[in-house]
């Protein structure tokens, strides 16, 4: 297993009946929407999806997508699942992630840059380099970040313009990192120390870009500012998870990575002795305050949801889907014909569902009592 995903489960498992606003209500896309979307001639009609969709994303005219790892995109209306690939235009076909501007062009993250979709055809988006932060670093409305692929140490920002490269500035600890592993004794060591797994936009439209290696950046529009926490990205056998997760809670709390803390963030950083900029904040007790017998809970998650009710849904690579409800916990496994299904994302669509991305296994969806594989 890639040392990124050690994962330890050391909760007991308690399963609880459950439900999910909107959970079973069946996905019809109204006539209107679909009478808007432009005539596709490219494509390949499919029956079924790849099993590595890593990525759900559902668009403002709900067709609803799907992004593999190295098997292309495929959107589904209802009616028809359309396959496309590179042959149709699309950069490449390990995709990471999946977006949508405010006039309905869709964006594909992969592994070799950004593909945009406007209803008919795919384009790929040039890249303009740019370290200033008085010109690529910006935060506005409607602005689109994208990952860099892996050992690149930078983050895309689409104006709906130009797409802009940004390197993070250099920090103290990444210094350090770069120095303890310099790339002429690890050749092989395939990650920069500013690699970043997930981006998240707070409820006051700070940006903020987990790491693979030095914890959390919040980005506001002027400074960055850096938090890190031991338990957030080393394992208790100390292997390294990274923080590929990041939650706004509707009470304004944050989540990062596992369940043992949620914080409570100051908008106010401060600069320590080393120099450092760094976010001020509070651990409170997550989900592991409960009075649950055994030892204490410990889940690392890949991904996690809140539904309209507060619930938190969290994703694991091997051990299943976890539901808090601020009071108890739910275990919900994810199996296909008995074997363990290594999931990647969760996803709530307009109407509430859940949906979940997986490795080996195509594509789930909760069906108010369980996860179940999605049928087209």
């Amino acid at each position: 297993m890639n040392r990124h995903l050690n994962l330890y489960f050391l909760l007991p498992f308690f399963i609880f009946g459950a439900s999910c606003s909107g959970q079973n209500t069946p996905r019809i896309a109204p006539a209107d929407l679909n009478a808007q979307n432009p005539a596709v001639t490219i494509g390949d009609t499919v029956s079924e999806t790849h099993d590595s969709i890593l990525i759900v994303f559902e668009a403002k005219n709900q067709d609803l997508w799907f992004g593999s790892n190295g098997h292309g995109v495929y959107r589904y209306d209802g009616k028809t699942l359309l396959h496309f690939s590179t042959k149709d235009g699309l950069c490449n076909t390990k995709i990471r992630g999946i977006q949508e501007d405010k006039t309905g062009n869709i964006y594909f993250n992969t592994v070799g840059g950004i593909s945009k979709f406007d209803g008919k055809t795919f384009n790929t988006l040039s890249i303009t380099r740019s370290n200033s932060p008085d010109k690529g670093w910006k935060l506005q409305a409607d602005d689109l970040w994208f990952q860099g692929a892996q050992d690149s140490g930078v983050v895309y920002r689409y104006d709906g313009k130009t797409l802009y490269r940004l390197e993070f500035p250099e920090t103290k600890a990444g210094a350090e990192h770069k120095s303890k592993f310099p790339r002429s004794k690890f050749p092989f060591m395939a990650f920069s120390p500013y690699d970043v797994y997930t981006i998240y936009k707070d409820s006051k439209g700070n940006r903020w870009f987990g790491t693979s290696t030095l914890g959390i950046c919040r980005y506001d529009g002027k400074s960055f500012s850096w938090m890190y926490e031991k338990e957030l990205t080393d394992t208790p056998s100390g292997g390294s998870f990274g923080i590929r997760s990041i939650l706004e809670d509707k009470e304004g709390k944050f989540w990062f990575c596992n369940n043992h803390y949620r914080y409570d963030i100051s908008p106010n950083s401060y600069t320590d002795e080393q120099g450092n900029n760094l976010i001020r904040y509070r651990k409170e007790k997550g989900m592991y305050n409960l009075e649950n017998p055994g030892e204490a809970d410990l889940i690392y998650f890949m991904s996690v949801a809140e539904t309209k009710n507060g619930d938190l849904w969290m994703v694991t690579y091997s051990a299943g889907v976890w539901r808090y409800d601020k009071k108890t916990i739910s275990h919900y496994p994810v199996k296909d014909s008995g074997t363990i299904v290594n999931l990647f994302s969760i996803y709530q669509d307009q109407q509430g569902g859940l949906w979940l991305g997986t490795h080996t296994g195509g594509v789930y969806k909760f069906n108010g009592k369980t996860f179940e594989k999605f049928k087209f």
